[in-house]
Formats: structure tokens, sequence, C-alpha cells
């Protein structure tokens, strides 16, 4: 915990000065300061009146959908990821036969389907969703099936012989015992649902983060294409701030049970 601290009020900076006298004598056309980043990321996006919490027309028009579809495609992800994972973890034969399949989809990369998404659901958001949920859905799905894979049976005993149905044994037994596996699938599918956020914008699409962005690459503005990047490493910390803090209210009861 100490040492994070020291990394945010120390190490942080000190990389941010390094980062601007380093560019700055180096005069590089394509990597610029971090002061000029800053500067062009407040004017396209923070610059906005105070009613609209600073945000420009441009933020409500890239940052709003790209937001949206981020959490619409996670959240798809992770009710069919955790779905799927807790009936294949439940059921052997189930999982040996779409234990193939499963390794072949997570094996393909989500980029590469793009065109085939295209065809299928054309042009706009119902596409850049689809190719959120099957880059996304993966760690999901594995994690839930690992952990409903491995509940102690004496918990599974106990639901038995409470005559429990199979609803209530799910809710009630595996899904708890499941949630810290569930859980860390759901951690790593974040950094991923912003990398496909992006990664489906710079396809057709008018808007978003990774359009602005295509866009000030193609104008040569470059000041803008790093005020992109930056905000996108600025989302994904926030992001798992608040995923984190979720997690920690939520399993407060798992590591309450691992100190005693």
């Amino acid at each position: 915990m100490i040492i994070r601290r020291l990394a945010w009020y120390w190490l942080l900076p000190v990389a941010v000065l390094a980062w601007e006298l380093t560019t700055r004598q180096a005069e590089a056309t394509y990597f610029p300061p971090p002061s000029v980043i800053v500067v062009r990321l407040h004017e396209m996006w923070f610059s906005g009146p105070l009613s609209r919490v600073f945000l420009t027309d441009e933020a409500l028009a890239d940052l709003v959908p790209s937001l949206a579809r981020l959490l619409a495609g996670w959240a798809m992800a992770a009710v069919a990821g955790v779905a799927l994972g807790v009936l294949l973890g439940r059921s052997r034969w189930l999982s040996a036969l779409a234990d193939p399949l499963i390794h072949f989809g997570r094996s393909v990369p989500p980029s590469t389907l793009l065109p085939i998404f295209l065809i299928l659901f054309k042009i706009g958001t119902p596409m850049q969703l689809a190719s959120i949920v099957y880059g996304v859905v993966w760690p999901v799905l594995i994690n839930a099936a690992d952990g409903a894979r491995f509940v102690d049976k004496q918990y599974v005993e106990t639901g038995e012989v409470f005559r429990l149905s199979m609803t209530q044994r799910v809710f009630r037994i595996i899904l708890p015992a499941a949630a810290p596996k569930i859980f860390a699938g759901l951690r790593l599918s974040i950094s991923l649902a912003l990398i496909m956020m992006v990664v489906s914008e710079l396809v057709g699409s008018s808007e978003g983060i990774g359009h602005r962005m295509l866009e000030a690459q193609s104008e040569f503005d470059i000041p803008a294409m790093w005020a992109g990047i930056v905000l996108l490493g600025v989302l994904g910390i926030l992001l798992n701030a608040v995923f984190i803090g979720v997690e920690r209210m939520t399993l407060g009861w798992h590591r309450a049970s691992r100190t005693r």
C-alpha cells in the first residue's frame, strides 16, 4: 500500500517531468510534451461551460457514446459469460463438449472478425457492441466456469440436504462460492472492453474517442491523437478503481473469512 502511494506521489510526477524534458529537448514531431497534450485535451473535451461539467460539444459527441457502448457491451458480456460459465462449470459433459470451441473462439483476435460483424450488423452501434461483447466475454466465461467447477462439495451437499431448488443452489451456493473467480474475470474484461471500444470505433464510425483519434491522425493533429491516448489511459485507471471499490464491498465477506 505504501509503495503504491509513493508511486502516485513521486514516481508518476517524476516520469511526467522526464517525459516533458526529453520531448522538448528532442523536438520530435510525433512525440509532443505532456504540457502540449494536456492543453489540447482541455481544448477538445474539457473547456465547456460549468453547467455541463466543463464538457465541450466534442466531449458530448465522443465521450458519452463511447462510454455508453463500453458499459453496455461489458454488461452484456458479463451476464452472458457468467451464465454460460456457471452452466459449463457445473456440467462435465457439456464442458468437455464446449471446451474446444471455447479455446478456438478465444484464440481468434476480435479485430479480425470486424469485417464479419460489419456484414452481419452493418455500420453502427450493433456492430460495435458485438465487437466489444466478443472480445470481453472470454475471461468472464472461463473464470466463471472455473469458479463454478470447484465449489466445495460440502456446500452443494448441504443444499441437497435442505432440498434447495436448482435456482436457489445457483444463487445461494454456486455464485457466492465462485464470486472471487468471477470478479477476477470481470476485472480483466474491463481493460479488454476499453480496447475493443476503440478498435470498433476505428471502422466506419462517425463518433467516439476512436473515431476522433483516427480523424486527428488523418489531419496530422498529433497533440489531439496523444490527447485521445492519454484520455483512454485515465479512463482505464478510473474504471479499474471503481471496479476495485465495488469488488471490495461485494466480496468483503470473502476477505473476512480468509483472515479468520
